[in-house]
């Protein structure tokens, strides 16, 4: 389909833009670390990590022992995760690809995992069915995204409202932490799911820091800003994105804390 690789190409681009490795090390320290601590990565294992950006869940699982691949459809944010890789000692193969088409052969991984990657590819059901596909029968898949009521999904509704609609076959990224829908997704793939759910801070001076910081670093918010600005239209967004970290802000002492909710999907394969 022309208009799905025409997307793809569109979400190369953004994520490629700003500065993702920033993003990435402000959620560093607490989701990777509540997935694992769930999914049993151990010696010996073969993980997959889907839309592994700069590394934070593969260098993780290479560390504990696993063998280890990171996949992502933008591979210009490998040379960041290289460079971490080699700081840190560890082995991964980097692979460019698309979560919506894995590169594997059936039954390959013995965990599959994806935190705040898989959810931002446009078909939500032919990733969920790539996912069950590469997971070995016995083997796990963790997931960590976004909900639709937590911070982050506010947010990308605030740019929706100024946006124009995405085409009828991509799905909003944040209905990867319904409960519902992800049922939905993996219905008929023979993987068995469970859920929790838990909150990661975003720590910023103040809510303009904290929008100034992701309208230059953060890939969406990046091409959002430069559509709209050449409208005229960026300044309003702007301003509601403001206030929406204003509104969640939950520090006393005059600093900005949000807590950013996500659900983590555990599936095992049948």
């Amino acid at each position: 389909m022309t208009a799905v690789a025409d997307l793809k190409r569109v979400h190369r681009a953004t994520w490629a833009a700003g500065d993702y490795a920033a993003v990435a090390r402000l959620i560093d320290a607490v989701p990777p670390r509540d997935l694992l601590d769930r999914v049993d990565v151990r010696p010996g294992l073969r993980v997959l990590d889907v839309a592994t950006g700069t590394g934070n869940v593969a260098l993780r699982a290479a560390a504990a022992g696993a063998q280890v691949v990171g996949l992502d459809l933008t591979p210009e944010l490998f040379d960041e995760a290289r460079r971490r890789a080699e700081h840190q000692q560890v082995v991964v193969d980097w692979v460019a690809g698309d979560a919506e088409q894995l590169p594997f052969e059936d039954a390959s991984f013995d965990r599959v995992l994806s935190v705040f990657g898989a959810q931002f590819a446009p078909r939500h059901a032919v990733v969920a069915r790539e996912l069950a596909r590469v997971t070995r029968p016995g083997g796990r898949i963790g997931l960590v995204n976004w909900t639709p009521t937590g911070q982050v999904g506010e947010l990308f509704k605030t740019l929706s409202r100024h946006l124009p609609p995405p085409p009828p076959f991509a799905s909003a990224p944040p209905l990867w932490g319904d409960v519902d829908h992800v049922r939905a997704l993996f219905a008929g793939t023979g993987v068995e799911l469970s859920f929790a759910r838990g909150r990661t801070p975003w720590r910023f001076p103040s809510a303009e820091h904290y929008v100034a910081f992701m309208e230059t670093a953060y890939g969406p918010m990046v091409k959002a800003r430069e559509r709209l600005s050449a409208g005229g239209a960026w300044a309003a967004c702007r301003a509601e994105l403001v206030d929406l970290a204003e509104r969640r802000n939950e520090d006393p002492f005059g600093g900005l804390l949000m807590q950013a909710e996500y659900l983590i999907t555990l599936g095992t394969r049948t």
